[in-house]
C-alpha cells in the first residue's frame, strides 16, 4: 500500500497548486491499483477504477504493460469487473496506441476464441502503432492461412485505419486571440526556466503566457463565452513561435485551447489553431502539424507601395503597414476547409491553401502527422506482404521536376535520401518528400517529452537506419539541482537503452558531458549528404542540411528513421571584397541579414527558406557561427558549400573527437561511433581522390533570391539589438534590428558579459585569453567594471586549451571556475564585477537555469535577445540582450559600458580574429 499512499499524498500537494492527479506511467503503482480494484471491500476501490480506467498513460509505459494484462485478463473471463465489460475493454485497448496493447490484441485475435478474435481484429484494424515485431506476427498468420490475420492485413492494404476516420469539418469557427503584438516567441508559451516541468502537461499548462494569469482568464472567458469556437492565438503584426520548435508551446496552447486527444488519456490536447501576421516559424509550424493542428499565415498588415511599385518607409526608414482586416481578440472568423479560404461573416478575407495542403489536412484527420507517416509504413507492409501495389489512399506525394533546370543543394540532398519517389525523376522546391534521416539528436530539456512520445508511439529501440543519435546534457548543465538530479538519470538512462549515445553514463563509467548539443551534432554530422533532425532551433549544421524540430518529431526520426517535408525553395549567398582584419566573422553574420534586409527592402528572404552560403575556406566549427545564426534569420535550414580540401579539414576535426569520444568510453554495443568514424574515412577518402568531391549546387539550379554580401562594407562590429524601446512594440526583440558599434558611443552602460552557447568555438576561447593579456600588457592589470560570464562550449575545447595553454590565462583572470566534483546546486541571483569559467553548455543562453540580474543590460554572443530569456525587466529598466562578437562582448565588461572604435581596434591588435575571404574557387557544378 506504501505506493498507492505516497500517490494520494502527492494528489493531496497537487490539489494545493489546483492540479489534478498526475498521470500514472509506473506499474508498481498501477498494479496496486488492481488490486485495490479485485477487493470489493476496498475503501480505496471506487477512486482506483477511476484510476484505471482515465488516468494511466498509453504505449509502452510500465503501467501501459500491467494495464494492457488485466485488460486481457477481463476479456478472457479470468477476471471479474463489473465496470468494465468486455467491449469497454477493448475500448480501453484501443486508446492504448501500441506496444503492450498490440501484444495483447494479437494474442486474442490469433487466439482459439472466435468471438474474442473478431473483436480484437475489429481494434487492430484502427491501429498503426505497429513495430517489426507485430507485423512479423501478422505476417506469420497470414502465411499460415489464419483467416483473422488475411482480414487484417488486407485491412491495412486499404488503410482503414484511416479511410474509416471522420473526415474534418468543412467549416471550423474561430475566435481569436491576440496573443502579443510582434514576433512571439515561444518562451512565451513554454518558458525556459520551467522546463523542468514539461513532461508533466498539467503542471507545464500554468506557465502559459509566462505565468501570466490575466491573459490566462482572458482565453478562459473568450472559451466560456463561445463554447462552440475553437480560439487561434495571433501574433500581431509578427511572427509566431520564434526562437524554436518547443513542443511544449503547443501541448501548453492546445492544453488550454485544443481538443481532447481521448477520454481515457489527461491533458493530452491535439488541434489548436495558431496564427501570425507573417506567418508562423517553420520549425514551429512542423510542431503544430505533430498535433493536427492549423498554422495561418495572416498578411492581415502589408507594406505599403508607391506607384513605381517601391515600398514607402517612415522617416526611421521602416515599411509602412496597412490594415487589411482585423484580427483584434474577440473576432470570430470562419476556416472553411474545403474552400480553404478564412471568412468574417460572409467576407472572404484570404486563401490559406498553404495551411491546408492535402498533406496538412491529413494530419489534421488523423490528429497528428505521426499517425499518417506510421499508417503509410502500415499500408506499405500490408500491400507487400499481400503482394499487390500500394492502393492510393494517402495524398499523393507531391513531385515537382521542372526540366531542364539544375539542382540546388538541398534538392541533391533531399533527391539522395529519398523514399518512395519516382525512380531517376530529379525533384525540385515544392515537392513533398519522405527523406531517411542520418543523424537525430536530442537535448535535456525536450528529452523528457521525446521519451514520453516514443513510449505513446510503442517503440522501445533505435531505427537501424539512423548512422548516430545523441542525447545531451546541455541544457541542465549550469546548476545540478535536484530538478536536475531527478529528471536528467532518468532520461539518459531510457536514452542509453533506446540506443543513443549519451552525454551521462546511466552507469556512471565515463565522465559526464556538459557540451552544447549542436556543437556535438555538428561533430557527429560526418557527411556532407547527411540529413539530420534535432530537438533544437539550432540545430543548424556546417555539413549535410540539419532539422530543428519538435520533441515528437525528434521521436519520429528515432522510431523510424524517416522524416517527410516539402523541399524548401533556396536563398543562394555569397561574398565579395575583404574583411578588415579587426573584423570577427560574428560581424559578417550580423552584416548578412542588414545588407539582405537592405537589399530586399526589409523582406526577409530567408524566412522558411534555406540558406545556401558559399563558405568556401572557412571550417565546420568556423562556418556554424554562420549557420546557427540562421535561426534567427528565420530561415529553416542552411547549408555550407565548402571547398574539397576545407571539407578534408572539416571531417578530419570531426573525426579525432569522435575517436576522443570512443576513448571516454561512450560508444555502445553497437559501436555506433565507430561506425561514424569509419564514415568520415570513406567520405574523406571519396574527396581526396576525386571520386565524389564536396557537395555543390548546379550552376543551372533556380534560387528564390540571390543575395551577395561585400564584406568592404563592414567597416566596426555589428550588434543584433533588441530594440526594447521602440515606439512600435512590433519591431522589439526581433533579430532584425543590426547596428554598428559607433551607434552607441562609447556610452552605453553594460551590466553582463556573456561568452557562450553555441555560437563560440575554440577560437573565441584563445581570442578571450589573448585580449586579457593585451589589456594586462597596455594597463598593467585586468580589472572587470562589468561581470563576465564564459561558458566553453564543449569539453574537448576545454581540453585543447589546458594543453595549449590558454586555460591558465583564463583561470589567472576568474574569480569563479566550474568544479565537476562539486557542480553549482543553485542559480546565481547576483555577480561580481569578475569573469566566472562555467561548466561546459548552455548557461545564460538557455535561461532555464542562470540568468542575469533583471533589469541588466547584457552584452553577449549568444542568440537569444527575446524578452525574459536572458534577463527578465525589472520595475525601473527593460532587461536587454545585445548579441556581438567575442571581442565586443568582453572588452564592454572590462570597460563596464560599449566600447569606441579606438578602443576596440587597441583591444584587438595584433589578434588574428577570423581569416575569411571569398572562395576564389568554382563553387557550382
Amino acid at each position: 500500500m506504501n505506493t498507492y499512499k505516497d500517490y494520494i499524498n502527492e494528489i493531496e500537494e497537487r490539489k494545493s497548486l489546483g492540479l489534478h492527479p498526475k498521470p500514472i506511467d509506473e506499474s508498481q503503482l498501477l498494479s496496486e491499483i488492481i488490486s485495490q480494484i479485485k477487493d470489493l471491500e476496498n475503501e480505496y476501490r471506487k477512486d482506483s477504477l477511476n484510476f484505471f480506467i482515465y488516468n494511466v498513460l498509453p504505449g509502452t509505459t510500465s503501467a501501459a504493460g500491467v494495464k494492457a494484462k488485466f485488460l486481457k485478463e477481463i476479456i478472457l473471463g479470468e477476471s471479474v469487473v463489473e465496470e468494465i465489460s468486455s467491449e469497454f475493454a477493448f475500448e480501453q485497448l484501443s486508446h492504448m496506441k501500441g506496444g503492450p496493447s498490440i501484444e495483447v490484441l494479437l494474442d486474442l485475435a490469433l487466439g482459439n476464441d472466435a468471438l474474442n478474435a473478431q473483436e480484437a481484429a475489429k481494434v487492430l484494424k484502427t491501429q498503426v502503432f505497429l513495430y517489426e515485431a507485430d507485423t512479423n506476427r501478422l505476417k506469420e498468420a497470414y502465411e499460415a492461412g489464419n483467416a483473422i490475420a488475411i482480414e487484417i492485413i488486407e485491412s491495412y492494404a486499404q488503410a482503414d485505419f484511416f479511410t474509416k476516420l471522420p473526415e474534418i469539418e468543412e467549416e471550423i469557427e474561430i475566435v481569436t486571440y491576440i496573443a502579443g503584438v510582434g514576433d512571439i516567441s515561444t518562451d512565451l508559451l513554454s518558458p525556459g526556466g520551467d522546463a523542468h516541468s514539461r513532461s508533466d502537461r498539467e503542471l507545464h499548462g500554468q506557465c502559459l503566457f509566462e505565468h501570466n494569469k490575466e491573459m490566462q482568464n482572458e482565453v478562459l472567458a473568450l472559451k466560456q463565452a463561445h463554447p462552440d469556437k475553437r480560439i487561434m492565438l495571433v501574433a500581431e503584426k509578427g511572427t509566431m513561435g520564434v526562437g524554436s520548435s518547443r513542443m511544449s508551446g503547443v501541448n501548453n496552447v492546445a492544453l488550454w485551447t485544443g481538443i481532447k486527444a481521448s477520454p481515457y488519456v489527461p491533458f493530452i490536447n491535439i488541434a489548436p489553431v495558431i496564427a501570425g501576421t507573417n506567418g508562423i516559424s517553420p520549425i514551429f509550424l512542423t510542431t503544430v502539424g505533430v498535433t493536427g493542428g492549423i498554422g495561418i499565415d495572416l498578411k492581415n498588415w502589408v507594406k505599403q507601395k508607391d506607384v513605381d511599385g517601391n515600398t514607402i518607409v517612415d522617416a526611421d526608414g521602416e515599411p509602412v503597414l496597412k490594415q487589411t482586416y482585423s484580427v483584434e481578440t474577440g473576432t470570430v472568423l470562419t476556416i472553411n476547409t474545403k474552400e480553404k479560404k478564412l471568412y468574417y461573416g460572409d467576407v472572404e478575407l484570404m486563401d490559406i491553401s498553404a495551411s491546408l495542403t492535402p498533406q496538412k489536412k491529413e494530419f489534421i484527420k488523423a490528429g497528428g502527422s505521426y499517425a499518417v507517416v506510421f499508417g503509410k509504413k502500415l499500408q506499405t507492409f500490408a500491400a507487400k506482404t499481400i503482394g499487390i501495389k500500394v492502393p492510393q489512399v494517402y495524398a499523393t506525394s507531391k513531385e515537382i521536376s521542372v526540366e531542364g533546370q539544375g539542382l540546388t543543394a538541398v534538392e541533391k540532398i533531399f533527391n539522395k535520401n529519398a523514399v518512395g519517389t519516382t525512380p531517376g525523376k530529379a525533384l525540385h522546391a515544392g515537392s513533398d518528400v519522405r527523406v531517411e534521416v542520418n543523424i537525430v539528436g536530442s537535448q535535456d530539456t525536450t528529452g523528457l517529452m521525446t521519451s514520453q512520445e516514443l513510449e505513446m508511439m510503442a517503440a522501445t529501440v533505435i531505427s537501424p537506419i539512423v548512422d548516430g543519435a545523441y542525447q545531451s546534457g546541455c541544457h541542465t548543465a549550469s546548476v545540478w539541482d535536484d530538478k536536475s538530479k531527478a529528471n536528467i538519470p532518468r532520461l539518459m538512462k531510457f536514452m542509453n537503452d533506446f540506443g543513443l549515445i549519451t552525454a551521462r553514463d546511466p552507469k556512471g563509467s565515463y565522465h559526464a558531458m556538459t557540451d552544447v548539443i549542436h556543437k556535438v551534432l555538428n561533430d557527429i554530422t560526418v557527411g556532407d549528404w547527411d540529413i539530420i533532425i534535432g530537438g533544437d532551433s539550432h540545430t543548424r549544421m556546417s555539413k549535410g542540411v540539419a532539422f530543428g524540430a519538435d520533441s515528437g518529431t525528434v521521436a519520429l526520426a528515432l522510431a523510424t528513421g524517416e522524416a517527410t517535408m516539402p523541399i524548401p525553395q533556396s536563398v543562394k549567398v555569397t561574398f565579395k571584397g575583404d574583411m578588415k582584419n579587426f573584423m570577427d566573422f560574428r560581424d559578417v553574420v550580423h552584416a548578412t541579414q542588414q545588407q539582405m534586409l537592405k537589399q530586399f527592402s526589409g523582406e526577409n528572404v530567408f524566412q522558411g527558406r534555406i540558406i545556401e552560403v558559399h563558405i568556401g575556406t572557412l571550417t565546420a566549427d568556423q562556418a556554424f557561427t554562420f549557420t546557427d545564426w540562421t535561426a534567427e534569420m528565420k530561415a529553416k535550414a542552411s547549408i555550407c558549400i565548402s571547398e574539397d580540401d576545407t571539407l578534408i579539414e572539416s571531417l578530419e576535426i570531426a573525426r579525432d573527437r569522435i575517436q576522443i569520444m570512443i576513448e571516454k568510453g561512450m560508444d555502445n554495443e553497437k559501436q555506433v561511433l565507430k561506425g561514424l568514424v569509419d564514415k568520415a574515412n570513406a567520405r574523406i577518402a571519396e574527396v581526396k581522390s576525386g571520386e565524389k568531391p564536396a557537395l555543390r549546387p548546379d550552376a543551372n539550379a533556380n534560387y528564390y533570391a540571390e543575395v551577395e554580401i561585400d564584406l568592404n562594407e563592414i567597416a566596426e562590429p555589428m550588434i543584433a539589438d533588441p530594440d526594447v524601446n521602440n515606439e512600435d512594440v512590433s519591431k522589439r526583440y526581433t533579430h532584425d534590428t543590426i547596428r554598428p558599434l559607433s551607434f552607441y558611443g562609447g556610452t552605453k552602460k553594460v551590466d553582463l558579459g556573456f561568452v557562450g552557447s553555441c555560437m563560440v568555438h575554440k577560437g573565441d576561447m584563445k581570442i578571450l585569453a589573448q585580449m586579457l593579456k593585451n589589456i594586462e600588457s597596455q594597463n598593467g592589470k585586468v580589472e572587470f567594471n562589468a561581470p563576465l560570464v564564459v561558458a566553453p562550449p564543449t569539453y574537448n575545447i576545454v581540453d585543447e586549451l589546458k594543453t595549449e595553454g590558454d586555460w591558465d590565462v583564463l583561470e589567472k583572470y576568474s574569480g569563479f571556475v566550474f568544479d565537476d566534483n562539486a557542480p553549482k546546486g543553485a542559480a546565481r541571483t547576483k555577480y561580481e564585477n569578475m569573469l566566472y569559467l562555467e561548466r561546459p553548455g548552455c548557461n545564460l543562453c538557455m535561461g532555464n537555469q542562470e540568468k542575469a540580474e533583471p533589469g541588466d543590460t547584457v552584452m553577449a554572443t549568444s542568440t537569444r535577445l527575446f524578452q525574459g530569456r536572458v534577463v527578465k525587466d525589472s520595475g525601473e529598466k527593460k532587461g536587454e540582450s545585445l548579441l556581438s562578437s567575442t571581442p565586443v562582448v568582453v572588452l564592454s565588461t572590462v570597460l563596464g559600458r560599449t566600447p569606441t572604435m579606438e578602443e576596440y581596434e587597441a583591444a584587438v591588435d595584433g589578434i588574428v580574429l577570423t581569416r575569411f575571404a571569398p572562395s576564389k574557387k568554382q563553387l557550382v557544378l
